[in-house]
């Protein structure tokens, strides 16, 4: 990759720093655990404030449509200020936002704390990308953003186990508080340990442009994509505490199963997106989604398969963003790998805020099964852009 305006040239011997991974994903963790400690505690807010299925849906909706709206913006300035400042300011974003969902009384500053959870979920591939870009040789990139790409995956199994059974024992308020004091130790470790970010050019980076080429279809794949994991994420604990009669406890274990093979997924997906393979992953890892569908679905007539569909997702349908987002710093032009992410990103975030709220009232009437159903309808839509594309990409190489 060629050096350009703030992207430093990576290191040649193909070794990436291990504090430098470890940072990145808990960046990533961070910058969506608000919402993943909403859909683990779902169940309890529901019966702690009085909260609907629609509002909990609502929430989603409202902070990653936030993210949607802020993330080409959000590109732009990690392009110009630099990786660690945008991290900084990730954290002490999702800081605040988890201080505020534990101080909510009621619906409305939980949706005004969970909009301004929106910001740092808009500056979190952008700049962890462009730090992978820097600081890491082209030879290692792959699995490096893996790994820090599965940091959303741990933040899901942080909210579905360590957080939920916090919140067993000392409420759902002390858990998302104790998260927020994790989040700004975590600022306080990335101002230390990151390398100062070079002076912003004279004249400002790029204007924002509407996607294009290859940006343009994993747009429209990754909203897809995003709608349907979104459903999952959402109402996935709630419906093994209602339909499937799991309890809530057992329910939250739920998300963290699928954090834990979302980790995985995302780390060996990754690892074999090599150029002229990862052109072709996108649409199997979705059509693998589908059958994750399917499997939860299926689980109102045979309990146990609602596992198996957590797993599926996790593999599947998550470890597929990690993918676009190697696919964008493989084929980003120079200087513009931030931007870039932060239009992928859009996509995605714009899918997570549609989809629980097509989904919503499936959950309020109980209709789950049809819930189940859109879904594997999304992940199918997503499978045969990413289909149309490869083909498209297959020709123009040809």
């Amino acid at each position: 990759m060629v050096s350009h305006g703030t992207e430093a040239a990576a290191p040649p011997d193909g070794r990436a720093n291990p504090r430098l991974t470890a940072l990145l994903t808990c960046a990533m963790a961070f910058s969506m655990l608000q919402l993943f400690l909403l859909g683990a505690l779902g169940p309890r807010l529901v019966d702690d404030m009085g909260v609907s299925p629609a509002v909990l849906g609502l929430t989603t909706t409202v902070g990653f449509g936030t993210a949607a709206l802020l993330s080409p913006v959000g590109g732009r300035i990690v392009d110009r200020t630099g990786p660690r400042r945008s991290l900084v300011l990730l954290l002490v974003a999702s800081a605040a936002a988890l201080a505020l969902i534990g101080a909510a009384p009621g619906a409305g500053l939980l949706l005004g704390s969970v909009a301004l959870g929106g910001v740092p979920q808009a500056l979190a591939n952008p700049a962890t990308n462009k730090a992978v870009l820097a600081a890491v040789a082209p030879g290692r990139r792959g699995a490096v953003t893996g790994m820090k790409q599965s940091g959303v995956q741990l933040g899901a199994f942080a909210a579905g186990l360590p957080l939920a059974g916090l919140a067993a024992g000392l409420g759902w308020r002390a858990a998302v508080w104790t998260a927020a004091c994790a989040a700004l130790l975590a600022a306080g470790w990335a101002h230390r340990s990151l390398p100062a970010d070079p002076e912003p050019p004279a004249s400002p980076a790029g204007r924002v442009r509407a996607p294009r080429g290859m940006t343009a279809w994993l747009c429209g794949y990754s909203l897809f994509l995003g709608a349907g994991i979104a459903s999952v994420n959402t109402y996935l604990a709630l419906y093994g505490s209602g339909p499937l009669d799991l309890g809530p406890a057992v329910a939250a274990v739920l998300v963290a199963v699928l954090g834990v093979t979302g980790i995985v997924g995302r780390v060996g997906w990754s690892r074999a997106a090599r150029p002229g393979r990862a052109e072709w992953l996108p649409a199997l890892l979705a059509c693998g989604a589908v059958g994750a569908a399917a499997l939860i679905g299926a689980a109102r007539w045979a309990g146990p398969l609602v596992w198996a569909g957590a797993v599926a997702v996790g593999v599947f349908a998550v470890s597929a963003n990690a993918v676009s987002m190697v696919l964008v710093m493989q084929r980003a032009e120079p200087g513009r790998a931030g931007q870039d992410s932060a239009l992928v990103a859009a996509g995605f975030f714009a899918g997570f805020a549609i989809g629980p709220a097509a989904f919503a009232p499936f959950a309020e009437a109980g209709h789950y099964g049809l819930g189940w159903l859109l879904v594997a309808a999304e992940f199918t839509a997503a499978a045969a852009v990413a289909y149309a594309w490869s083909r498209r990409d297959r020709v123009s190489a040809a």
